[in-house]
């Protein structure tokens, strides 16, 4: 499961000094989080029909808003759960 083609490089911005010597070494390695893990997506009942309530109550048709939750590796290691579960509509300014 390695795309190679939509990775893209990690960059960091200029400084004075470097911490580090930047020069690449060794083979390259995927650093995508389902690379090495089996993704799942929770989202609690309450919380999409809050987001949809407030959706069709806006008069824009276009709007910010926030799904808030935790991720947790799973007890086997083998995958990650990302669990959705607050609603946050953010503010307008």
């Amino acid at each position: 499961r390695f795309f190679p083609k939509r990775m893209v490089p990690f960059s960091f911005p200029l400084s004075k000094c470097a911490l580090w010597d930047p020069v690449p070494m060794g083979d390259i390695i995927g650093a995508h989080i389902t690379y090495y893990r089996n993704p799942k997506l929770s989202l609690v009942e309450k919380t999409l029909r809050l987001a949809c309530r407030h959706a069709k109550q806006n008069e824009k048709k276009s709007f910010s808003c926030f799904l808030l939750g935790t991720l947790a590796v799973d007890e086997d290691g083998e995958g990650i759960t990302l669990t959705i579960d607050r609603f946050d509509p953010g503010r307008e300014i």
